[in-house]
Formats: structure tokens, C-alpha cells, sequence
């Protein structure tokens, strides 16, 4: 099964959001994190060594992500899905947007399914 790790900057809103649209729709293992230093999930090398392939939301936070984990990208498929930041968690058009860029994944459709938060 595919695991996806969404990233973005306080895993407040879109990462979590794409999450759960992905689970839902595709059935993929998914889990979400951020790059900020007050994430409310913040991206480590755990995270990422659990995930097939990394979404970020914008081009600028791949550039921050290789800077501060890069190392634990080797051999990642790492994707950016360009959503702006500018929706609240699970609006509908930040789900439909979520929807229309799943393919950059490769998306195939499942069952749902969650990464356990601990």
C-alpha cells in the first residue's frame, strides 16, 4: 500500500486536509506534517523514512524541506502539488483543489486508510 507523507507549513490546514481527502479517496496510508517550527506536526526523519512518496504544497517549501531533511530524502518520490495557502482546513475548495492534484501522485483508488497517530 502507498503511504503518503503532506507537508506544509504548520500542518494545520492543507496538510492535514489532503490527508484526509487522500485516505478517503484513494485508501492510501497517509499522515501529514510541517516545516514551521511551530507545526502542530512537525516533519522529521521518522515521518519522512514511513512515507513513499512526500507531497509539499508549494515549490518553496521543497526548497526548505531538502535544506532542513534532505538527507532523508534519498530515494523519496517527492511531489509538489502547488496549493496555495490561502483556504481553511477541509473547505471545499481546498478539497477540490486537493482532488484535481492527487494525480500528480499517481492516484489509484482504494479503500480509506490512516496512518495511527501515536
Amino acid at each position: 500500500m502507498t503511504r503518503v507523507l503532506f507537508i506544509c507549513g504548520k500542518a494545520r490546514r492543507r496538510s492535514p486536509t489532503a490527508a484526509a481527502v487522500a485516505a478517503e479517496r484513494l485508501g492510501w496510508e497517509t499522515d501529514f506534517a510541517g516545516l514551521s517550527a511551530d507545526a502542530d506536526e512537525r516533519a522529521g526523519p521518522g515521518a519522512l523514512g514511513w512515507a513513499d512518496v512526500i507531497a509539499v504544497m508549494e515549490t518553496s517549501q521543497l526548497a526548505r524541506l531538502k535544506r532542513q531533511l534532505g538527507g532523508a530524502l534519498k530515494g523519496k518520490r517527492v511531489v509538489c502539488l502547488d496549493i496555495p495557502d490561502r483556504y481553511a482546513f477541509m473547505q471545499p475548495e481546498l478539497v477540490e483543489l486537493v482532488i484535481a492534484r492527487l494525480s500528480r501522485l499517481g492516484a489509484e483508488r482504494r479503500g480509506p486508510s490512516r496512518r495511527p497517530r501515536p
